[in-house]
């Protein structure tokens, strides 16, 4: 992944901000919008596409397009910084692989607890049992 060429991939689109801000949120367009191409991006090696579409296939619309919002701020630069730090944060978290698990066996001890558990059980629904008459 190389950030640098990913960062001159991004599309940015500012967009008038809902919410409460009377004349200000009119006339301002504070709200940025971030667009990543995933198919076209040259800065991602194919197995990293392949996973990225994996990963986020919840937030890709129908043309694999990455899409992320941000209207935390009133500034359109400061929302701009948090959405690509976002992005690339999203971008780390999928292409994260996790470790492999390793299969440990039960210790000992706790092989023994369990079959005294399983003893005191069949002992205790013997015990129930009607006494046999000879």
């Amino acid at each position: 992944m190389d950030n640098s060429s990913i960062l001159q991939e991004l599309q940015f689109k500012a967009i008038r901000s809902s919410g409460p801000g009377g004349q200000h949120a009119n006339k301002i367009s504070s709200k940025v919008e971030l667009v990543f191409d995933i198919a076209h991006s040259k800065g991602l090696s194919e197995a990293e596409k392949n996973r990225l579409f994996f990963k986020l296939k919840s937030k890709l619309s129908k043309e694999n397009v990455l899409t992320l919002q941000c209207d935390e701020s009133r500034s359109q630069h400061k929302n701009k910084d948090l959405v690509i730090k976002r992005f690339f944060e999203l971008l780390k978290r999928a292409l994260l692989v996790p470790k492999e698990r390793k299969r440990t066996k039960p210790s000992k001890g706790a092989i023994e607890k369990r079959l005294q558990a399983k003893k005191r059980a069949a002992l205790k629904k013997v015990n129930r049992s009607k006494p046999k008459l000879d």
